[in-house]
Formats: C-alpha cells, sequence, structure tokens
C-alpha cells in the first residue's frame, strides 16, 4: 500500500464502548449522575466492610446530635440518630439492602419479561395471545398493592421484597419486548436469517434480542428507580425491611417521629433516594439517545464539528 492510499484510507472506527465514553463526558449532567451512581455503588460494596461496625455503635449522650458538628469525629458530619449512631456511616451501609432490591427486582422481572416477550412476539398468534394475557392479570393489580398483601401475609425479607416487586414489573418488559418484536420481525434480515436456515431460537436471540436490547437497557435504567422507589415507600409503611437491617426508606420511617426536633434523621436517607433517582432519570434519558442510532448525532455533533 503506497503513502498516498495510506493518507486516504478512512480512520479506523472506535470500538462502541469508548465512543459512548465519549459522549458521557461530553455531557455534562449525564456525567455528573454516572458519577453520583458509581458512588453509591461503591458504598453498596464496600460500605458494610468499611462503616459496618460504626453504623450500630452506639452512643446514648450523642442522641439526635445536629449535623455538620465534628466534635465526636467525622462520621458525625450529617448527625446522629435517636441512638447516637452515625446517619453517615447508616446512609452509606443502607445503600447495599436498597440497591441489592432494586437491582434484583429489575433483573428479574427484565429477564422473564425478556423472554415472555420474545415468544410473544416471535411465536405463534395463539402462543403471543396467552402470554399477552399473562401480562394484563399482572397488571390488573396495582403494583404496590400486592406488594403491601404480599409481604403482609409473608416474611418481609429481601428476598421476598425482590420476588414481589420482580413479579410486579414483569408486563413493562414483556410488552415492551413483545411490540418491538413485532415490527422487527418483518425486516429483511430476519427474512434473510429465515432464507438461510437459521432456527428460530438463534433468529430471536441472535438477530432480534440485539435489536431490542437498547430499549430495554434504556427503561431498565429507568425502572430501577422505579423499584428504589417502591421499596422505599414499603419501607417507610413498615412491611419493607426490618431492624437491624437498613434502607433508605426504612431510615426515613425511623426519622418521621423526630421531623419537629431532628429533622436531619429523615432528610439526608430521603435525599440520597432524590439524588439517587434523579441520577438514574438523567442517565436514561442520556442512554436513550446515545443507544439510538437515528438521534445519536446530537451528542456526537459537538467532536465532529471540532474535527
Amino acid at each position: 500500500m503506497t503513502l498516498a492510499d495510506d493518507t486516504l484510507a478512512p480512520p479506523a472506527e472506535k470500538p462502541a464502548a469508548l465512543r459512548l465514553l465519549a459522549m458521557l463526558r461530553r455531557d455534562k449532567v449525564a456525567c455528573l449522575a454516572a458519577a453520583f451512581l458509581v458512588l453509591v455503588i461503591l458504598c453498596a460494596l464496600f460500605g458494610p466492610m468499611l462503616l459496618g461496625e460504626a453504623a450500630t455503635k452506639q452512643n446514648l449522650r450523642g442522641r439526635n446530635a445536629p449535623p455538620f458538628s465534628l466534635e465526636q469525629g467525622w462520621l458525625m458530619v450529617l448527625g446522629a440518630d435517636q441512638l447516637g449512631r452515625s446517619l453517615l456511616a447508616r446512609i452509606v451501609v443502607a445503600a447495599q439492602n436498597t440497591m441489592l432490591v432494586a437491582a434484583g427486582a429489575v433483573f428479574f422481572s427484565a429477564l422473564i419479561g425478556t423472554v415472555l416477550g420474545l415468544f410473544a412476539g416471535y411465536g405463534g398468534k395463539k402462543t403471543g395471545e396467552a402470554i399477552a394475557r399473562l401480562a394484563d392479570v399482572i397488571m390488573s393489580f396495582p403494583s404496590l398493592l400486592l406488594a403491601v398483601i404480599v409481604l403482609y401475609v409473608f416474611n418481609p425479607s429481601v428476598a421476598n421484597l425482590i420476588v414481589v416487586l420482580a413479579i410486579t414489573r414483569i408486563p413493562v418488559y414483556l410488552r415492551t419486548t413483545r411490540a418491538e418484536i413485532l415490527e422487527v420481525r418483518e425486516r429483511m434480515f430476519v427474512q434473510a436469517a429465515k432464507v438461510m436456515g437459521a432456527s428460530h431460537r438463534r433468529i430471536m436471540f441472535r438477530h432480534i434480542l440485539p435489536m431490542v436490547l437498547p430499549t430495554l437497557l434504556t427503561i431498565a435504567t429507568l425502572d430501577f428507580a422505579f423499584v428504589m422507589l417502591a421499596e422505599s415507600s414499603l419501607s417507610f409503611l413498615g412491611i419493607g425491611i426490618q431492624p437491624p437491617e437498613i434502607t433508605w426508606g426504612l431510615m426515613v420511617a425511623q426519622g418521621r417521629p423526630y421531623l419537629n426536633n431532628a429533622w436531619w434523621l429523615a432528610f439526608w436517607p430521603g435525599l440520597a433516594i432524590i439524588l439517587t433517582t434523579m441520577s438514574l432519570n438523567l442517565l436514561s434519558s442520556w442512554m436513550r439517545i446515545a443507544l439510538d442510532p437515528v438521534q445519536r448525532w446530537r451528542l456526537e455533533g459537538g467532536a465532529k464539528n471540532n474535527g
């Protein structure tokens, strides 16, 4: 190859992951939201190991200690609860249960809903109608009401919370996957795969599923915030996670009787819930554009113009 050929050759295409990271760096709001979510994930992973003892250590002399008072150490920067325990340490440790319930419910609901949606959209008419009626049955019950009834009957543990919330969110992924596949299965690349003798399973999971995944990933990011709020609501009502386990919603519930004289007991965990859900919503909006080839130019335009 000559020097002229090298000069005229187009630049090598960057990997998709690097392109997404470059687009994320250019969007300051989405980048800040992603950074905060990474911090929350780190707290969930390593918080109990680093601050587990501090989160349970009681100091009755420091009950309801106000925030920004460092007389008892930096762990009391957010104040102390009704038993003198560090609010900062408890918020960091509570991130694990809060994220575990939300992540588990979203994962299992997305997995089951996507598989059912694949068969409902690609299978025969009777199969699709039967699976669609299953989604209608689940959606006929208000999700929080169903969770309240089930958790009132059974033990309100982390596992039961994940199961109940996952069941209530299955129709979201089932109906979305089915609607996407009903449109995608008529495209030329699917017809070409059939002509070349590809099996139905290969067509569904190798050719169709990758076309649907960006939409499902965006919905899962948004649904994560909804499930986290649902878990916080159940814990606030007293039928979610039970002491000595802690979640942000349970901390808000425990601080409710002290709102008049110790507002910080409910304010800081409530602020953690607000910031996390807001970050998830912002990141979901960014992902909706970044993963859509038709709209991606809105995020890549700055770099192309600069180039």
